[in-house]
């Protein structure tokens, strides 16, 4: 009986394996479209273009980044609980990263060019920092992990994870300011933003990593002890509150300033889906739900904690896709003090309607990051170990 479920479980295992590469192919297939046709066939245009495939690619770098929190907590403040969770920490990091670089080069419609900005460096770019800022991520998240698996290195880990602590804050800051440093547009040009992706990225990675850590466990046939999810949960709480109050400080910064007024009124009241997507999606369901779910003492438990951190990774999206589309929707006011009238549309709002090859190729990179986690679950123990007690699957087994 044993050896049956053992092979049923192989089977299931083997199907979502080739799912998420049926997923990734059609990724590259999108990718291929809009290679060979040009970025007509989406619904970029001159004025939007970093469209829905840089929301998904953002998203995941930046989560990347959250997500090796985690470990960060354990290895660098000894803290035990979180020191169990290191290695999945470390795993989402480098898949979620690799995810998201993937769709950020797919979508650049030449990504062979990335051989220039690898080999040709103008540092007055933040673009060029972060080629160096994604493959040193990349390089000391694997010693992280080699210093946690390999019992000679051990005492190295906590070295290695202020390593990566201090790194990671460097990538977000870097993620931030090439929004930051665009002052052409009245939706970014600000210092908030820096410190604003760094808080951003604890909430979405924490709520990633408590997706993707009760979905190992529970395919294990085990739960989590209570107290390690109330903890785990008490501390997503506290990140979406930090969170939700930080985007309120940078919207009421913008609205102090006259000149960004107008933008304003159209992110929050006027803009069509862009407020809704904002008030309804991050506020509301990415924000204030998740926040009762998660302090509520008797929504609050595994079912709530992980709803709560599946409504996150939405209402992250939806501010995404306010705070990047939105910010280029809006016309740029391209000589202050005057008004520019052409037949190019100077002066009018972009109209963005995301097409199928970007929702694929968005959904391509989230499928990048989920066979690379299957493969490296299966491959080695990232799987967190608190003696935990067999669900009652498990044993009528």
């Amino acid at each position: 009986m044993a050896q049956t479920f053992e092979r049923l479980e192989q089977r299931v295992y083997y199907a979502l394996l080739a799912a998420g590469a049926a997923v990734v192919l059609a990724g590259l297939g999108a990718a291929h479209f809009m290679d060979e046709r040009g970025h007509v066939v989406t619904g970029m245009d001159n004025q939007v273009v970093w469209g829905l495939p840089h929301v998904f690619a953002i998203f995941m770098i930046v989560a990347a980044s959250g997500v090796l929190n985690v470990a960060s907590i354990g290895s660098v403040f000894d803290q035990p609980v979180y020191k169990k969770r290191a290695p999945l920490s470390g795993l989402l990091s480098l898949t979620l990263l690799a995810g998201g670089l993937a769709v950020l080069m797919l979508d650049l419609g030449r990504p062979e060019r990335v051989i220039v900005a690898a080999t040709h460096y103008n540092f007055r770019s933040v673009f060029a920092w972060n080629v160096f800022l994604y493959s040193g991520m990349f390089a000391i998240v694997a010693v992280y992990l080699w210093t946690m698996f390999e019992r000679r290195f051990n005492h190295h880990a906590k070295a290695a994870g202020i390593a990566a602590l201090v790194w990671r804050f460097v990538l977000t800051t870097g993620t931030g300011s090439i929004f930051g440093f665009l002052v052409a547009r009245p939706a970014y040009q600000s210092a908030l933003l820096a410190p604003l992706f760094i808080v951003l990225s604890f909430g979405w990675g924490l709520a990633v990593f408590l997706i993707a850590q009760s979905t190992m466990v529970a395919w294990n046939g085990q739960h989590l002890p209570p107290a390690v999810q109330r903890r785990l949960a008490r501390l997503l709480g506290v990140f979406v509150a930090a969170a939700l109050y930080l985007v309120a400080v940078y919207h009421a910064t913008n609205l102090y300033l006259a000149r960004q007024g107008a933008f304003e009124a159209f992110i929050l009241r006027d803009g069509g889906i862009y407020p809704w997507l904002f008030w309804l999606g991050f506020v509301g369901i990415g924000s204030l739900l998740p926040a009762l779910l998660l302090f509520h003492p008797r929504l609050g438990g595994a079912r709530g904690a992980l709803a709560a951190s599946a409504l996150v990774v939405l209402g992250g999206f939806a501010f995404l896709y306010v705070f990047i589309i939105g910010g280029q929707a809006f016309p740029l006011d391209i000589v202050p003090g005057f008004e520019a009238r052409s037949g190019f549309g100077d002066g009018a709002i972009a109209r963005y309607v995301p097409r199928w090859p970007e929702w694929l190729l968005g959904l391509g990179g989230i499928g990048v990051a989920f066979v690379l986690t299957a493969v490296g679950m299966r491959a080695l123990d990232f799987l967190p170990h608190d003696d935990l007690p067999a669900a009652p699957l498990a044993e009528g087994r």
